[in-house]
């Protein structure tokens, strides 16, 4: 018989440790997931879009960076690597998808389960298969680069990467004419970059659920959301596999200590390359869809400046820990793209006969300077920083138990 209390006594999975643990981050995704559905339609608009410009074109880049820092978070958080030239495998992937998604090479005609027009001259590969290629030429790319570069501990490793951070762009800027052949376009870049989609046959038989190509209309944005949003749910569920595999716990006894990490049996060298190629998968698949979006792909969109937001994310959000690195993500580029410019626009409009005089968007990079001088000073762990992280500085600061140290 059941007894009142029993009937309202909440389900033994509510408090279960799967709950504790997973039932914030689902939620969160739940969220983000229908974000489509209520963010921007009334009432909801008014604050979403109206107050804070969170559009789908905003939504869209926050997540190509939110890929980029957990990319970038394999390389500085787990192994301990500074990297300060990842932008090279942001511009790589985009690039890929003008080698093999354009015109740029008009002289062959090649087409591969594409859903353009099948007249046009140059290489047209179906996105889905541009989109691993672009993530396998980055981990061979990454694998080059680190090879001669990852013997280099500290700050000679982060002169290094950030040689060839400069170097690729230079490349696809100057890519115009090697050795008698265009690869790049050079400073004119790539247009009329093929886009996603799933073809005529699939979009009939899902009643238009599937789309034959995507739009770039600002009201059929919705596959663009799902499909990055889908990348980066994946990026996420590796990263997680990857922390608590063995190679996560190699990255980070290298990035503890590596003579210690050398005398227990871990191999640095094939560590670290790992580390530098599986971050760099991620930066060439951001890549190859930021590039589709915004439909052309220019060696100067590809700056240092790049760079030093993602790593900037990595460490407001807060090394090593995933979730911190996707809340930092997911502000800095909010800031980047549209927060700073309503927040002038809140400034302006709170002090009278202001007019739009202040505009904070020109002086953005140094504000993420102050930023990062603020977290270095008063929460260096980050905004929500790992067990271990956290640990680490109360132990730097005569803090730590022996509890903590061992979490």
């Amino acid at each position: 018989m059941t007894t009142p209390a029993a009937r309202l006594r909440a389900p033994e999975w509510l408090g279960s440790d799967l709950a504790r643990r997973w039932g914030l981050p689902l939620a969160v995704i739940a969220l983000i997931v229908s974000y489509p559905l209520w963010a921007i339609e009334d009432p909801f608009r008014a604050l979403f879009v109206d107050k804070l410009g969170m559009d789908m074109d905003t939504v869209f880049q926050m997540a190509v960076y939110v890929m980029l820092a957990l990319g970038l978070n394999i390389v500085v958080g787990y192994a301990g690597l500074l990297d300060l030239g990842y932008v090279a495998f942001f511009a790589l992937g985009a690039y890929t998808l003008g080698w093999f998604g354009s015109g740029l090479f008009s002289e062959r005609n090649l087409h591969f389960l594409d859903v353009g027009n099948k007249e046009l001259p140059g290489l047209h590969l179906s996105f889905w298969v541009v989109v691993p290629l672009a993530g396998l030429f980055c981990a061979i790319a990454g694998i080059i680069i680190g090879w001669p570069t990852l013997r280099l501990r500290g700050d000679y490793l982060a002169i290094v990467t950030l040689g060839f951070g400069e170097i690729i762009p230079d490349v696809f800027r100057n890519g115009d004419d090697i050795a008698g052949h265009n690869l790049t376009n050079g400073v004119r870049g790539v247009t009329q970059l093929d886009r996603p989609g799933f073809g005529t046959t699939l979009n009939d038989a899902t009643g238009g659920l599937l789309p034959d190509r995507y739009s770039s209309l600002p009201s059929e944005l919705k596959p663009w959301f799902y499909t990055i949003l889908f990348m980066c749910l994946v990026t996420i569920f590796v990263n997680l596999r990857l922390r608590d595999s063995k190679m996560g716990r190699a990255w980070i006894a290298v990035r503890e200590d590596e003579i210690a990490a050398s005398a227990m049996g871990v191999p640095l060298m094939r560590t670290k390359l790992w580390a530098y190629a599986i971050g760099g998968v991620f930066g060439g698949l951001a890549g190859s869809i930021y590039g589709s979006f915004i439909n052309g792909i220019f060696p100067t969109s590809f700056s240092f400046q790049i760079s030093i937001i993602v790593l900037v994310m990595v460490v407001v959000g807060g090394m090593g820990n995933i979730w911190g690195v996707i809340v930092g993500a997911s502000l800095i580029a909010w800031l980047n793209f549209a927060g700073l410019g309503k927040i002038g626009d809140w400034i302006n409009g709170a002090i009278p006969g202001s007019g739009n005089d202040i505009d904070i968007t020109k002086y953005k990079f140094g504000l993420f300077g102050i930023l990062l001088i603020l977290m270095m000073l008063f929460r260096p762990e980050g905004l929500i920083p790992s067990a271990r992280r956290k640990a680490e500085f109360r132990e730097g600061e005569g803090e730590a138990s022996l509890y903590d140290v061992a979490r």
